[in-house]
């Protein structure tokens, strides 16, 4: 059975599975529905290699979660919680998901979120819908609301990812509640 580590964050999950080793190589389950009890059945599965110096996001869904396993390389996850009504609303964490350590991690819908690539990265992660471009939301990944530190200089980022929004100039439409889930 694996280990579950709460974060600053109401929702946000750390899964450490088991790792079993032998002389053939090792074996690990990376995932199973059961273990995310706020987590609905994923129905995508999506692969990002990023370069090292490559920060994604900040990205945020008001429908849709993620479960996100680095594979390859080191990524700094920044996590900060969007939804009004939370009692997390306006925290921002950071934690580190490393291809060499197993460990997961479930985002629900709400917690804005995105990486930089501490290293040359491989990431796998499951969504529980479908792409649907009207759930693809952002949140400027320099807001200094957000006080986000990436760990890294000169980042590389995306058209998109420069032009999002900063925390206080989203519409009310476009704000996450704690607990809207459809």
């Amino acid at each position: 059975m694996p280990t579950f580590l709460t974060t600053d964050i109401d929702d946000v999950l750390v899964v450490v599975p088991d790792v079993h080793d032998d002389e053939r190589g090792r074996f690990v389950e990376t995932y199973r529905r059961q273990w995310l009890p706020l987590g609905r059945e994923m129905v995508q599965a999506n692969r990002s290699e990023k370069q090292a110096g490559t920060v994604v996001g900040l990205h945020y869904h008001l429908h849709q979660a993620d479960y996100w396993y680095v594979l390859r390389g080191r990524a700094r996850v920044v996590l900060h919680d969007l939804r009004e009504g939370s009692r997390t609303d306006g925290v921002t964490e950071t934690i580190v998901l490393d291809g060499g350590e197993d460990r997961g991690l479930f985002i629900p819908p709400g917690v804005a979120h995105g990486f930089a690539a501490l290293s040359d990265l491989l990431l796998w992660y499951l969504v529980d819908s479908y792409y649907n471009p009207a759930d693809e939301l952002g949140l400027a990944w320099d807001d200094p609301d957000v006080g986000a530190d990436w760990g890294v200089v000169d980042p590389v980022l995306s058209a998109r990812d420069r032009a999002n929004p900063r925390r206080a100039t989203i519409v009310p439409p476009l704000r996450p509640r704690s607990g809207l889930r459809t």
